[in-house]
């Protein structure tokens, strides 16, 4: 595509390297982290938590298959867009405390890398899925209507503790973190032969090259972990000081 075509800001950002993962790891120190989620207790989860993962359990099985990984990322991506949308509300109401706006910004900011982090995980499922990998289909109302109700909801619920108490917001995100760290960390330690299985995409440059098809899900079930993590960190600071 030509420079003309692109427009400016396409072309300024052009060159700049994409927010991938949240930290990129090596294979060892991936493998080491995986039986560190491994071996942690999960989450006392809320009862809101809980009856997401029930629901998500009764609508596309126990089993961990890749379809219901996309499914779960495509929910993951839903906190992080309200509260953006809830800190732009603030923005806009403290533009005259320009030291308390920043500091709303900044929230935004994090919130939004952490967005996109959640948008290169499901990009890369929905990818693999197209390369037939572990994810028979549940048919056109359980992969693509089922999941955005349930990311619409799951987004009101999001917008509407935030905006009444966001430590009940953080809670909820970190349990779902939380649970989605275990899940990956097990769904690797099931699938021994993605060991010698290479990761070949389309999204190398914005997400990583990794060894394996297992040292990729290592690395998206770390990014969970750092999710989780902040959200607990969030947790002892809620509302924007």
């Amino acid at each position: 595509m030509a420079a003309d075509d692109q427009g400016p800001v396409m072309v300024a950002i052009g060159d700049r390297q994409p927010f991938g993962p949240m930290q990129e790891l090596e294979h060892d120190d991936l493998v080491a982290e995986q039986q560190v989620s491994l071996a942690s207790p999960r989450r006392d989860a809320s009862l809101s938590a809980r009856g997401l993962f029930a629901f998500m359990d009764l609508a596309y099985g126990k089993e961990r298959t890749l379809e219901k990984f996309r499914v779960l990322e495509l929910v993951a991506r839903v906190p992080y867009q309200a509260w953006e949308n809830v800190a732009y509300v603030a923005v806009t109401h403290t533009a005259r405390q320009p030291g308390f706006a920043r500091r709303v910004f900044d929230r935004v900011r994090v919130n939004r890398w952490e967005q996109d982090n959640e948008q290169w995980h499901l990009l890369i499922l929905e990818e693999l899925l197209l390369q037939g990998y572990n994810g028979a289909s549940h048919g056109w109302i359980k992969s693509r209507i089922l999941p955005q109700v349930m990311a619409f909801a799951y987004y009101q619920l999001s917008w509407i503790t935030y905006a009444i108490n966001p430590t009940w917001s953080y809670r909820l995100n970190a349990d779902f973190e939380d649970h989605a760290e275990h899940e990956y960390a097990h769904l690797v330690d099931e699938h021994p032969e993605w060991e010698h299985v290479r990761f070949v995409s389309e999204f190398h440059s914005d997400f990583g090259h990794y060894d394996s098809l297992a040292d990729l899900f290592r690395q998206i079930g770390f990014d969970e972990r750092l999710h989780k993590l902040q959200s607990e960190a969030a947790m002892k600071r809620p509302r924007f000081h």
